[in-house]
């Protein structure tokens, strides 16, 4: 027939049982057949009688359909004489003789008979069968290149794959390798290569031809799958270190998967407490308070160094890429640099007649930016070299500043009720615009979502992806005078969690808005929390009583050193901060 299959040796050719045609994902190409198969059994035609037979009590799982997806996987794992015994005992084939003939011939290279079988397997979608010849007649293709038989290659690109009118660049690239074969990389051991490269092949059909009529590889492993993260995700208390599921009992996690249990008392700070937050590899916990003070706390247990050098209270704190270095703003004052494992204070930015009143972390690490009094917000080098400066309405007196982790967008609080994303590089401003007065914001982890904190006692989120979106808001929390600041947390930021001004840490279901805890153990106001980024079970809130809390779960049985009393005074460490 003129076929590359005519002259092949009969050693090279690859003979499987019909029952081994389904163990192809694992790479098999060459295999003793299974026992308990025969081809009269695997030939016979697709069950028809008892195709609406149903399975389960939902009544919504053809009999048909679930036998043969697990004889799939039973093929597809490697238990290739199970499968062929389904088959046999059950009267369902997996493939119909057709599609099991179809199969042999791309393997055996049998390329002109293959193309045959394609069109009476029962593809009725023109486009899937020229596609599918397309990758046949380019196998044919290479393998006749690989044989140095160029002419018989060219014929074939010519009368067969050109004629399907598709892939245009990809018909001209094999023709390259017509004009120079070197292109192509042949050598002598190019047929070996090219004819085991036929299950791959057989591996691409599949994926392209109906499921009706191949049945799709791992098919049961995606259903398996599907369902179990379909089940996590319905669990409203989901908040595991642990990622492993059990496929014997349905997943359903306790509320003991949350933070709400005091843990420890740190009492570090000899006034109201403002901010906090934890490092990025939550190793470390760094404050800022009324007292002109930050704190840097070891793993939410000991005291490692108080920053001191402020002239006035500290606002705000933020935590370089690689949690080495610390900055600190005080309120409309000055910034400053700190090196984490010294405490020693490495640079102080600041702007002759005017105060700084955020401050944040370029991605990279190299770069720092500030929003300033004048309403502005500057980029600066380590070293103090200011780099950049967006004038204007961009930022208020009071704000947060945060910047997405691709570098690409600056995001502050540009009015009383408006948020201002920047696009540094397209240099387009959106505005997200509330109907109250915004008092804080946070950025999710992965840069779609915003926590905007309002004056109305409401947490509202906003999808920022795109087109900006209102998509949730969480209430029940008291705000009537501070500044109160919320968070993301859990696992896969699943959780909402804020401070509140009746003494309270609130938590509620990000997905779903429902209030979830509320959590009493503070004399003040709390101002700020901060959830652990990579422990979910830890929590920390910062209060108008002078203390941080460490929450976590009902369940550890967990020994705190020195009770909060000795936490302040264990490995104290003083800088005076100068440069």
């Amino acid at each position: 027939m003129g076929g590359v299959e005519d002259e092949e040796p009969a050693t090279k050719r690859m003979k499987l049982s019909f029952g081994e045609l389904r163990g192809l994902s694992n790479g098999t190409s060459s295999v003793e057949p299974a026992a308990g198969s025969s081809r009269g059994l695997m030939a016979r035609p697709l069950q028809s009688a008892g195709d609406d037979e149903v399975v389960g009590s939902k009544g919504v799982i053809k009999r048909v359909e679930f036998v043969r997806i697990i004889a799939k996987a039973l093929y597809s794992l490697g238990y290739k004489k199970s499968g062929a015994h389904l088959e046999e005992e059950s009267g369902i084939s997996l493939h119909s003789a057709s599609v099991n003939m179809f199969m042999q011939q791309v393997l055996d290279g049998n390329w002109n008979e293959s193309v045959t079988t394609l069109h009476k397997i029962g593809v009725l979608d023109e486009s899937i069968v020229k596609s599918a010849l397309f990758l046949i007649l380019e196998q044919k293709f290479f393998e006749l290149l690989d044989g140095e038989k160029l002419m018989d290659a060219l014929k074939t690109l010519r009368t067969e794959i050109a004629p399907l009118c598709i892939n245009g660049s990809r018909v001209h690239e094999l023709s390259s390798y017509l004009v120079a074969p070197s292109l192509f990389g042949s050598s002598g051991q190019g047929n070996v290569s090219r004819v085991k490269a036929r299950p791959k092949l057989l591996e691409e059909l599949q994926e392209l031809l109906p499921p009706t009529v191949m049945i799709p590889e791992r098919r049961l492993e995606h259903l398996v799958e599907q369902a179990l993260v379909l089940q996590r995700d319905a669990c409203f208390f989901h908040n595991s270190m642990n990622e492993e599921m059990s496929l014997y009992t349905d997943h359903r996690c306790g509320r003991d998967q949350i933070p709400s249990r005091t843990l420890q008392v740190l009492q570090a700070h000899t006034d109201e407490v403002w901010f906090l937050q934890f490092s990025h590899n939550g190793k470390y916990l760094a404050s800022s308070s009324n007292d002109k003070s930050a704190v840097d706390v070891n793993g939410g247990v000991s005291l490692k160094h108080r920053l001191c050098g402020h002239q006035k209270p500290v606002s705000s704190v933020s935590w370089s890429p690689d949690d080495h270095q610390l900055l600190t703003c005080g309120v409309e004052e000055a910034v400053r640099r700190w090196d984490v494992s010294s405490g020693e204070c490495l640079h102080v930015y600041e702007k002759p007649g005017l105060g700084l009143v955020s401050c944040g972390w370029f991605p990279d690490g190299k770069l720092i930016f500030s929003g300033v009094t004048d309403k502005s917000i500057c980029m600066w080098e380590l070293d103090g070299k200011e780099m950049e400066c967006w004038k204007g309405q961009r930022t208020l007196r009071i704000s947060d500043l945060e910047i997405t982790s691709d570098g690409k967008q600056v995001i502050s609080i540009s009015k009383e009720s408006a948020i201002l994303l920047l696009d540094r590089e397209a240099k387009v401003e959106r505005l997200i615009e509330e109907d109250q007065t915004i008092t804080s914001f946070s950025l999710s982890k992965d840069n779609r979502f915003l926590l905007v904190n309002l004056l109305n006692q409401e947490i509202h989120l906003w999808n920022i992806l795109g087109e900006i979106k209102l998509v949730a808001k969480y209430r029940g929390h008291k705000r009537s005078r501070f500044v109160i600041r919320s968070c993301f947390g859990g696992t896969e930021q699943a959780f909402v969690a804020s401070g509140s001004e009746d003494s309270q840490v609130y938590i509620w279901h990000r997905g779903t808005g429902e209030l979830i805890e509320a959590l009493p153990g503070h004399s003040g106001a709390v101002n700020c929390v901060s959830w652990n980024p990579v422990n979910p079970h830890m929590l920390a809130s910062a209060s108008d009583d002078r203390t941080i809390r460490i929450w976590g779960l009902n369940n550890l049985n967990v020994k705190c050193k020195g009770k909060g009393k000795g936490a302040h005074s264990n490995g104290v460490h003083y800088s005076n901060g100068k440069t």
